[in-house]
């Protein structure tokens, strides 16, 4: 196995960086004390081509693979969590399943405008009983004509306060249990509402809140894929997710490696950078070893998916190993700030958070 980025890849990861260092970086925090969802990054990301990333030339998309993704969802996780949160809602849980479920008239329709930057895309499974355990959605298609009718709500939406399009999952009742259906819902259908968006602990720019779906006439031809393959779908696209998610992760994990090499060589005690002490270097080499673990499982988990494979496995262990890693890695970052570290302009709380 070749452990090594392509010439192509390490282009992009350098491009990525250099933007995400420049243009991302400087108003994460601005972005985190708003508490809104962060439009102008949004449209930064669309003017470089990485609201489009995996999604072919053809349909208005950048081009490349989910690795292409990958590699740019941690630069972007390394400056600001929330602007990385933002595209993986709207890439790997919109636009992808469009690509890769829809028809044919569905990707001319809609991936354009999504890879643009145009329209903003969400996607709606999560409910109050529906959790972990998506087959307990309650929300339903019935179907109406040549058209079904959605009602019922969805929570915890990235990208909610302004999203335009929706991946959404409804059942159909004639189809029970195994009626789960995926749709293609646009924000100006009438019926479809957002609730306020919720105060987070975390990712606080990436405007999560309720979506709310009243009596929402969708036509059949935004039905995507068949009636009652929804399931599939949704866990295909989780899988997808699940790697974005490892990526958040690793880049935000980096980005606590980053700032703590940097304090632990200024900051001096008993007259001496602390960056001196054993236990100190014992803290940053464990940090190193256990993101290089989580790297290297996301990419993994990336290359099993563009080849054809099946991630499941794979996009399980890297979102585990790589978010608990960034747990505690984020932690220890707040330990060697020492008290600064637990101030609120100090870099750690974020990272924390």
């Amino acid at each position: 196995m070749d452990f090594h980025l392509t010439e192509a890849e390490q282009m992009l990861q350098a491009t990525a960086r250099e933007f995400a260092k420049n243009e991302i970086e400087p108003v994460a925090d601005a972005v985190d004390k708003a508490e809104v969802f962060a439009m102008d990054n949004f449209k930064k990301l669309a003017e470089v081509g990485f609201t489009g990333l995996a999604i072919p030339a053809e349909y208005g998309g950048s081009g490349g693979d989910i690795m292409s993704l990958c590699i740019v969802m941690e630069e972007l996780a390394r400056a600001c969590a929330s602007t990385c949160d933002i595209v993986d809602a709207h890439l790997s849980l919109c636009a992808r399943p469009i690509y890769l479920y829809g028809n044919e008239e569905q990707r001319k329709k809609y991936l354009p405008p999504l890879c643009s930057g145009e329209k903003v895309g969400a996607f709606a499974i999560t409910e109050a009983e529906a959790g972990s355990d998506i087959a307990n959605i309650k929300m339903t298609a019935t179907r109406d004509g040549d058209d079904y009718i959605l009602n019922g709500s969805k929570l915890f939406i990235t990208n909610a306060t302004v999203c335009d399009t929706v991946v959404v999952f409804a059942s159909v009742p004639e189809l029970a249990p195994r009626g789960m259906t995926a749709f293609i819902v646009e924000a100006d259908m009438p019926g479809f509402n957002r609730g306020p968006q919720y105060e987070k602990l975390g990712m606080k720019g990436a405007g999560n809140a309720e979506l709310i779906f009243d009596n929402v006439r969708v036509p059949s031809a935004n039905r995507l894929g068949d009636e009652g393959k929804g399931m599939r779908i949704c866990l295909g696209t989780l899988d997808e997710g699940r790697i974005g998610i490892a990526c958040q992760a690793v880049g935000i994990a980096q980005a606590v490696l980053d700032r703590c090499i940097e304090y632990a060589k200024e900051r001096k005690q008993f007259g001496k950078p602390i960056g001196e002490n054993q236990a100190i270097q014992w803290m940053l080499v464990e940090m190193a070893c256990r993101i290089e673990s989580a790297r290297l499982l996301t990419y993994k988990a990336a290359k099993i998916m563009d080849e054809g494979g099946n991630p499941v496995k794979a996009a399980s262990m890297a979102k585990l190993v790589a978010s608990e890693a960034a747990m505690d890695i984020a932690t220890k970052g707040i330990q060697i700030f020492g008290g600064y570290g637990y101030m609120m302009d100090s870099p750690m709380q974020r990272y924390f958070r």
